[in-house]
């Protein structure tokens, strides 16, 4: 019998502080909030949502590619438990790409302790989901993923870099 996936209040109340800080901001755009200009930080921003959106866009593709997804399914819907590429430096890209893309590079974008006020419980009630969707993950994939658990960072992409790195240096 297959699970579904049941949305959390801690889901919606994400989701609401994922619009309120979204970097195409409409406090900022209306000038509702009127942020300090700071190049550095903008820069540090533009990067930050470039990158967090790769990782956003990454698995709708990689998961097709690599996860044995059933024809006109949503990639989502893997049969195979996908450990490579990004994956294997962490296991929830795609919400680690919202908290960079998001969370991340708004304050950076436009700095205003608001966001930064935002961002703080947002990035929380993401890793709360990710534990949520670990536990879904366990009853789908069992002892592989536990394994996979064991070696892979949920979403500190510098813990898993340098994981990788002493793994290759160790050849």
């Amino acid at each position: 019998m297959e699970k579904t996936f049941k949305y959390h209040y801690q889901d919606f109340i994400a989701y609401f502080l994922m619009l309120v800080c979204f970097p195409l901001n409409p406090l900022v755009l209306l000038e509702i909030i009127q942020p300090q200009e700071n190049r550095l930080l903008f820069y540090l921003g533009a990067v930050s949502w470039f990158v967090g959106m790769i990782f956003v866009i990454y698995p709708i593709i990689y998961f097709k590619l690599k996860g044995n997804v059933s024809k006109g399914k949503s990639f989502v819907n893997t049969n195979t438990l996908v450990t490579s590429g990004l994956y294997s430096i962490i296991r929830h890209v795609q919400y680690t790409g919202g908290i960079f893309s998001i969370f991340i590079a708004t304050p950076l974008l436009y700095p205003h302790w608001i966001f930064v006020f935002l961002g703080i419980p947002g990035i929380l009630l993401i890793y709360l989901g990710v534990k949520r969707e670990d536990k879904l993950l366990i009853e789908k994939f069992g002892n592989e993923y536990k394994m996979y658990i064991d070696k892979v960072p949920t979403i500190n992409i510098f813990a898993g870099i340098l994981r990788k790195l002493k793994g290759a240096s160790k050849r």
